[in-house]
């Protein structure tokens, strides 16, 4: 069956085009290049492995909660409709909107995919292009299980959601190469780093949360790519380029925050969609999962020197600058640790079943 029998809501066209212009860099010094982006190359070339081995697909999903996740999980399972709804109806919702969002983050890494192989055009110096090499299998990687997770075991998908797609395209239709890095490896990425965390630790579900186990060791090291490049390269460019810079992250970061509404969830499933979406935006629950949205992008905005008075006071109103001084090495690691034990976790199990 073609992935466009599994969404839930009717697409016009599988393709989309995006006509851009940009120019592409080559390097004749081979020999140039900083520690720190050479050892990340090192480490993207050690840590590579295959979504089809490394995960147990063997293993299915519970029917009425696939990922096996609590409701609060669920942005309206604290408003009156979703008390309303019957059992059936509630399983319903669940499916829906955890496919929903792995759908987002599966355009989401196919929007890393073409971003990267942009990069590797684009960047001036050869250890970038190294490393962003590494990055574009990486992401073919997570395009692959996560539409294996949608399509095999959720058996539903949804199209991407016009906020991400609007971001996507104002990345990859910009031609200065950093701003890929910004919008992409810094902004997305980030975002995406701290939604995958939210399932991985609270999913119940084996197959699932070792999905995004897996995908975020990889993204731990695309976001240091990003940190590593634009804090060279931000201090050489003039006040006016950097407020420019600036601009764009306060926008993205607005858009991520109050549009990701899930409307065509709430549409699909014939629930009341102003509501949900109200909901959604009053919920202080929703609005402090919002908020922890941000915390790997604050700290690296800070360390690549968009630091100025507009973006502070922007994070300031957003209620997220206290993550400026978050330890992003420290969740790193802890991301590398994680998918290790889940390796471990899979190697007894299997030693188990050997032994039975």
């Amino acid at each position: 069956m073609a992935t466009t029998d599994r969404y839930a809501i009717a697409i016009e066209n599988a393709d989309w085009t995006i006509p851009g212009a940009f120019p592409t860099h080559f390097r004749w010094e081979y020999q140039d290049g900083s520690d720190s982006l050479l050892k990340l190359y090192q480490k993207g070339k050690d840590r590579q492995w295959d979504a089809t081995t490394r995960i147990d697909w063997s293993q299915d999903l519970d029917p009425e909660n696939p990922e096996e996740l609590p409701d609060e999980t669920i942005p309206i399972h604290a408003s009156d409709v979703f008390r309303r709804l019957t059992r059936e109806e509630k399983a319903a919702v669940r499916r829906h909107f955890q496919s929903w969002q792995l759908s987002q983050f599966l355009h989401g890494e196919q929007g890393a995919l073409i971003c990267t192989a942009k990069i590797v055009q684009q960047v001036p110096r050869i250890d970038a292009k190294f490393y962003a090499a590494t990055q574009v299998i990486d992401e073919a990687r997570h395009v692959e299980a996560y539409s294996r997770l949608l399509h095999d075991k959720f058996e539903l998908a949804y199209p991407i959601t016009p906020t991400l797609k609007r971001l996507i395209d104002d990345v990859l239709t910009d031609s200065r190469w950093d701003m890929t890095y910004l919008g992409m490896q810094v902004l997305i990425e980030g975002l995406a780093l701290a939604a995958f965390a939210q399932f991985r630790d609270q999913a119940q579900n084996r197959l699932a949360a070792s999905v995004n186990a897996y995908v975020m060791q990889d993204e731990a090291r695309h976001v240091a790519f990003g940190r590593f490049a634009l804090r060279d390269y931000y201090p050489q460019l003039t006040q006016a380029e950097r407020d420019e810079r600036e601009e764009f992250a306060v926008e993205a970061c607005y858009l991520m925050r109050d549009r990701f509404q899930a409307e065509e969830v709430w549409a699909t499933l014939g629930l009341p969609v102003a509501e949900c979406a109200e909901h959604m935006l009053q919920s202080g629950f929703m609005q402090r999962y919002r908020s922890a949205l941000f915390t790997r992008i604050v700290p690296v905005i800070k360390d690549i020197g968009l630091w100025g008075p507009k973006i502070r006071k922007a994070y300031e109103q957003m209620g997220i600058l206290g993550f400026a001084d978050t330890d992003v090495q420290a969740l790193s690691e802890r991301d590398e640790q994680v998918a290790v034990e889940f390796d471990r976790a899979r190697a007894e199990i299997d030693r188990v079943a050997r032994s039975a």
